[in-house]
């Protein structure tokens, strides 16, 4: 019920975002059961068959990562002060956000069985002149259960990736952890290294009843009060708006390992063109292809999505190299410290867009063309990479909301921030962009030659 009443109560801004999640989810879905068709129209070819619902992977995982951006993005979900002592914890918060996530899925899965059955003449006749007969079954039972199966798929993943991610985690380093098991003196948490004595209790009251000074002694009107200095050093707390961006952390460690897999997924593609190869393996719409060409664009799909961090940590960094003014300092500074939110997502948008690019470079125009299938498939993993990215670009938004309330408090213009934001978006465009030309030219290089 609460899941249901946070979802009802939303900003429209968020129920936009759940309903693309369901769109996505309807879509996938709609895949599998085309799968599920096929494979009952046609059993006496279970390896196509096998090879549609392998397909039908792609786009489960770009919905599931979409849902999961969404997931955490959303507003109702995000811990506040209080919100414990009513039961709403991390652990229910994350609960909560499951449950979100299962509801727009399984409204997804269900329009995708309403419009299954639909074009399959199960519920108003025969559509389209039974043009889509072929991978529905017309006139087969439908198996339920396994329908079911299908359509579970997407709301199940998407839940436990969403509770595994969202998860309640404590990220303070394992020192202060285990420091703090144990109670110290007065109910504070951890224990000191020396051993308490027996005025301890008085000289506590004495400095708490005068503000840290013993019997009452007032500060001389000369003497010097203790300042903090905000440095690298000795860094703002957590939620303090000092004006200035938070120190980035370490540099993500996914760089040369996303480096190497994507060397690899390229080296397996120029092997599978080897002389004397032949294509065994049949793609969806006319393309060709074997087995080693896809194992070799899975691990450049990786490659890229791993790297990717690294590579914007990087174009942060050479942002703010060679005297940078303050617009470059801000700039080069966000994207280091939102390196690993963006990154990933940006890593991704690169993989797809030069796998739809080889695609196009491998599509036989004297073959078949591309299905409505195929197209329904392009279109839901390129939707959902770019949902996913700008999702993302909405929570790295959100999350530094409190350092750019504090730059305009100290005056600083709104031109200068989104001169920042659109220096950002050059850059990541400067770097990636010949990135994904270049890879997709390199894997469709030997495919082609």
């Amino acid at each position: 019920m609460l899941a249901l009443r946070l979802t009802r109560g939303a900003h429209p801004a968020v129920q936009l975002r759940r309903l693309l999640v369901a769109m996505a989810s309807a879509g996938t879905g709609f895949l599998l059961l085309c799968a599920l068709g096929y494979a009952i129209s046609h059993p006496d070819d279970p390896r196509a068959a096998a090879l549609r619902l392998a397909w039908c992977l792609t786009p489960l995982a770009a919905t599931v990562h979409f849902a999961l951006a969404v997931a955490r993005t959303d507003p109702g979900n995000r811990p506040r002060p209080g919100l414990s002592a009513i039961g709403l914890g991390p652990a229910r918060l994350m609960a909560v956000s499951a449950t979100t996530t299962v509801l727009s899925c399984l409204l997804g899965s269900m329009l995708a069985l309403l419009f299954f059955l639909h074009l399959r003449g199960d519920l108003t006749g025969m559509p389209f002149d039974g043009a889509a007969a072929e991978f529905l079954a017309a006139g087969t039972p439908l198996p339920l259960p396994a329908a079911l199966t299908l359509l579970g798929l997407v709301p199940a993943i998407a839940s436990v990736t969403v509770a595994l991610v969202l998860r309640p985690r404590d990220d303070r380093p394992e020192s202060v952890r285990r420091a703090a098991r144990s109670y110290g003196r007065f109910g504070a948490y951890g224990r000191t290294a020396a051993r308490e004595t027996f005025g301890a209790y008085g000289r506590f009251r004495g400095q708490s009843a005068t503000g840290g000074r013993t019997n009452g002694a007032a500060p001389e009107p000369g003497e010097d009060t203790p300042t903090t200095t905000l440095t690298e050093e000795n860094p703002a707390p957590d939620g303090t708006p000092d004006g200035v961006p938070p120190i980035p952390r370490e540099a993500p460690g996914g760089l040369p390992w996303g480096i190497a897999v994507l060397a690899a997924g390229l080296a397996v593609e120029a092997y599978a063109n080897r002389p004397g190869t032949s294509a065994a393996t049949p793609l969806p719409g006319g393309l060709a292809g074997t087995p080693s060409v896809l194992v070799g664009w899975l691990l450049t799909a990786v490659g890229l999505a791993v790297a990717g961090p690294g590579l914007t940590h990087l174009c942060g960094r050479v942002l703010q190299s060679t005297r940078p003014g303050a617009l470059r300092l801000l700039a080069g500074r966000v994207l280091m410290t939102e390196a690993t939110r963006i990154g990933r997502p940006l890593g991704v948008v690169c993989a797809v867009a030069s796998g739809t690019y080889a695609m196009t470079t491998l599509y036989d125009p004297t073959g078949p063309e591309v299905g409505p299938l195929t197209t329904l498939g392009l279109l839901l993993v390129t939707g959902c990479t770019l949902a996913t990215l700008l999702t993302a670009a909405v929570e790295a938004k959100q999350a530094r909301s409190d350092t750019t309330a504090a730059l305009i408090r100290l005056g600083a213009p709104a031109t200068m921030l989104r001169s920042a934001a659109a220096l950002r978006a050059g850059a990541l465009l400067a770097l990636f962009g010949p990135l994904t030309l270049v890879v997709a030219e390199l894997a469709a290089l030997p495919l082609t030659g």
